[in-house]
């Protein structure tokens, strides 16, 4: 199928052609590829790495120094960079860019979400292309590689804030293989998974990552993010001539992620993002059919464990008794009222707690299923 509003990101390795350096061809052909897809009216959000190594390039004379804050000063050199090398690029094509520096907290409270998603919106239907990256200089989680801190889960997290059509995560690999392609001559690549499973993450555990924070592990976790919120992700290697013009046709290329659901409206995506989560409650058997299966509120008859504490108003997420991840939602009551009322009936609400915010404590309206 056509796509029509693409958020591509662009890999370190992909940049830097598995240099320590930017590299200029590289960087210029897939400028080319986006001015003309925004020629053709479609609209274009980039996610690039390589900061810290256009740093380590500009500071190439002074002593690499160990751990987190040298890596920060490489990013705050590299950043202004890496967007003047765009900039130049993009100039040539009469195309105006911006920058938006993220991270896992400006996106974790609702007024923070909507006003990254307004700015990227507007910036869309200005014909702007936004250049966006983790916040390098204030973001150790990204340069720790801590749980989302890597350009693969940005990008997912991009695609959620703007309803993108389509996902393309571009490096030096095309795809999912079947086996570790630089070291087994006999790896075959996937060229669909319907469903992020198991062995799809295996698959992906045993795929090496040379250059970068993310691997393809973390590809999977973008792809499994982007998807669960109706966009479609495509890997693919970004050496491949006009990579970006030919997924955009619906040529088939690399690895397909088809989107598991329809695209959600604003607050659903980002309450399934996971970025605000404030607790957990564990739920019985019947709860669990009654939501999965009935499409029914959370009632605190099936609640049987709170975790962490939260207040009226926070996202919580939803869980088995195995330990699985049913749904997530906004909690008409905090982790200390819950802990009152889990296992009773929504008729004794008011003389457990003395007050009352309704039956339910995730209403259905508030609420998506994994």
């Amino acid at each position: 199928m056509p796509y029509n509003r693409i958020v591509a990101k662009f890999g370190t390795g992909l940049i830097t052609s598995g240099t320590d350096h930017l590299d200029l061809p590289t960087m210029s052909g897939l400028v080319n590829q986006v001015a003309r897809l925004q020629y053709q009216g479609k609209k274009v959000i980039v996610v690039s790495s390589g900061a810290v190594a256009a740093g380590g390039q500009r500071l190439r004379e002074i002593k690499e120094r160990k751990g987190t804050p040298f890596k920060q000063v490489l990013a705050s050199v590299g950043q202004g960079y890496l967007m003047h090398t765009y900039e130049q690029l993009f100039s040539q094509h009469d195309i105006t860019i911006a920058q938006a520096l993220l991270t896992k907290e400006d996106l974790s409270d609702r007024a923070g979400y909507l006003n990254a998603r307004n700015t990227l919106l507007a910036l869309i239907e200005l014909g702007v292309v936004c250049i966006v990256n983790e916040n390098d200089v204030v973001a150790i989680d990204e340069i720790e590689q801590f749980k989302f801190g890597d350009n693969d889960n940005l990008s997912a997290m991009v695609s959620n804030l703007v309803d993108a059509d389509l996902l393309v995560l571009l490096s030096d690999i095309s795809g999912l293989y079947t086996a570790d392609p630089h070291y087994n001559p006999e790896a075959q690549l996937i060229r669909r998974v319907d469903k992020i499973d198991a062995e799809t993450e295996r698959l992906a555990s045993d795929t090496a990552n040379r250059r970068g924070i993310g691997g393809m592990t973390t590809k999977i976790e973008a792809a499994r993010l982007a998807t669960s919120s109706g966009t479609d992700v495509i890997i693919a290697d970004g050496r491949e001539p006009d990579i970006l013009l030919r997924i955009a046709k619906g040529e088939s290329l690399g690895t397909l992620f088809p989107a598991q659901v329809n695209k959600m409206e604003s607050r659903k995506r980002w309450m399934l993002s996971g970025l605000a989560s404030k607790g957990k409650v564990v739920v019985d058997e019947g709860a669990m059919v009654a939501l999965k299966k009935q499409s029914k509120s959370l009632l605190p008859a099936g609640v049987v464990e709170v975790n962490g504490n939260f207040q009226r108003g926070d996202i919580v997420d939803i869980f088995d008794k195995q330990g699985k991840h049913v749904a997530c939602g906004i909690s008409n009551y905090g982790s200390i009222d819950i802990l009152v009322i889990k296992g009773a009936h929504s008729d004794k609400i008011p003389a457990l707690l003395g007050h009352d915010y309704g039956d339910e404590v995730i209403h259905r309206n508030n609420m998506v299923i994994v």
